[in-house]
């Protein structure tokens, strides 16, 4: 059965920095877009970052441009999410997101990716 796995979330202070990571298992496709979403209780799943599965394409929300950094590593089926100066407002539940495609498909869509990890907590403190 194909899985995803997040890992790398903690608490930090406003301003620094952490890295999450999430692995895939068991895929039924050879080739796929991964994404990167976080929510917090009570709001709409939101879109981070996602990337294509060559890793030359990627999107990121506005909140996170210039912070954030996705990247992915085809050999270890692994994608990851650098996330820098971080802000309390970043606090949420991240969860990363497969997608079956290939070329330079991505999307900030929720509703084009097919298989859900369980998320990692990341909490920002003041």
């Amino acid at each position: 059965q194909a899985q995803l796995h997040e890992s790398g979330g903690g608490l930090v202070q406003a301003g620094g920095s952490l890295s999450l990571s999430c692995a895939a298992s068991q895929l039924t496709f050879e080739h796929y877009a991964m994404g990167w979403f976080r929510q917090t209780p009570g709001k709409a799943r939101e879109f981070v970052a996602a990337i294509t599965w060559s890793g030359e394409g990627t999107m990121y929300a506005d909140s996170v441009k210039g912070r954030f950094t996705v990247s992915r590593d085809n050999a270890k089926n692994t994608v990851s999410l650098q996330m820098s100066n971080l802000k309390p407002e970043d606090t949420a539940v991240y969860l990363c997101a497969w997608a079956p495609a290939d070329g330079l498909f991505c999307s900030y869509d929720s509703q084009d990716y097919d298989l859900w990890g369980q998320g990692t907590q990341v909490t920002v403190s003041s």
